[in-house]
């Protein structure tokens, strides 16, 4: 690497650090406002009904997003622009004669003849439902555009190898090829084997490059922080795909070792059943874990590391939290592929086990 683009890359680092800073202050520029560091880190890794831009002379520039719902009336749709704050601070609108509140990125339907939200002492909301909600939030969003990306790269790199004579990577596809010879010589046929690999290819690099794309979006300050893989809800559906695709891959071996552990003597045999059953539960439950708690556990430091500056309110601990908040953004931009490797690594695995050969 020249010194030229290593300055380029700190720069760029840099930069998305110090975006990131303005990003996660910008909820708290009431200065008679008390700041709560666990608030603003929990608005910023959550999901969220609209992209929240930048605040411009105490007004929200944001950009909207649909609001799908399914109530007893049937579909309730408009934009998220349409709430409003009103005096309490609740984001109130009404639709098809029907009131809605947004709290806490949550969307309630209001009970008939109620104006606001009322709450338990668990600070629970008592006089409203949840609709079935269908919205595109920003997480949904972002993963539709990871996968115009993904489209628009890999037919690219079909279309170069396309017009080459002899198959020579060009362009795009230059950079693709190292990654899915990679993805196939070090992951694929060591964890499947060099006779299975080829029917499991399409999944491993799918889901390599789906959870790799969406981690890097979600470093983009200007996206808000679209946390896509910080969602146990993407992390779990990825790890269920893994789990139905290994057991309908498992062959007689694979269920013998389950149920009926070759080798041992018949009390073992039962001792063991039930263990390996919950063990076959409990690989998809770490994918999900994994992933989900290693992404968001990054958002997490960076946002704490840039609070540091308001809880100590002194602009002296300004650079010291700039500067190990940079470090940490480096760090991070290593984790997001680092991360996306072990989730198919482990992917791979766990196949490979299951259409393993006897051989006892």
């Amino acid at each position: 690497m020249t010194l030229n683009t290593l300055r380029a890359v700190l720069f760029l680092v840099f930069s998305v650090a110090v975006s990131n800073f303005g990003f996660a202050v910008q909820d708290n520029d009431d200065q008679d406002k008390e700041f709560n560091a666990k608030e603003m880190i929990m608005h910023h890794v959550k999901d969220g009904h609209e992209f929240h831009i930048v605040d411009w002379n105490n007004e929200p520039i944001t950009i909207p997003l649909p609001i799908i719902l399914f109530t007893d009336n049937g579909l309730t749709t408009f934009m998220s622009s349409a709430f409003h704050h009103d005096d309490s601070g609740v984001n109130i609108v009404e639709k098809n004669g029907e009131r809605f509140v947004k709290y806490h990125e949550k969307i309630y339907q209001l009970n008939a003849g109620v104006d606001a939200l009322a709450f338990d002492d668990e600070h629970h909301p008592t006089n409203a439902v949840l609709p079935l909600d269908f919205s595109i939030t920003k997480n949904v969003f972002m993963m539709w555009v990871s996968v115009l990306v993904l489209l628009l790269i890999f037919i690219s790199s079909a279309r170069k190898y396309k017009k080459s004579n002899r198959f020579v990577p060009s362009g795009i596809a230059s950079f693709m090829e190292p990654l899915v010879i990679f993805i196939r010589d070090e992951v694929a046929i060591p964890m499947i084997g060099e006779h299975k690999y080829r029917k499991y290819m399409p999944f491993l690099l799918s889901v390599f490059f789906f959870i790799w794309i969406n981690n890097i979006f979600g470093l983009i300050p200007i996206l808000n922080g679209a946390n896509v893989s910080g969602n146990i809800a993407f992390t779990l559906s990825l790890a269920l795909f893994t789990f139905v695709i290994t057991l309908f891959s498992g062959n007689k071996n694979y269920w013998k070792h389950i149920f009926w552990m070759p080798g041992v003597p018949v009390p073992m045999k039962i001792f063991l059943m039930p263990i390996e059953i919950i063990g076959m539960f409990v690989k998809p439950f770490s994918l999900t874990i994994r992933l989900f708690a290693n992404i968001t556990a990054g958002h997490i430091i960076i946002l704490s590391l840039m609070s540091l500056v308001f809880i100590f309110k002194s602009e002296f601990i300004a650079p010291v939290s700039v500067g190990f908040s940079l470090f940490i953004m480096i760090i991070e931009i290593v984790v997001v592929a680092i991360q996306a490797y072990i989730f198919t690594v482990l992917s791979a695995l766990y196949i490979g086990t299951a259409t393993a050969e006897d051989n006892h």
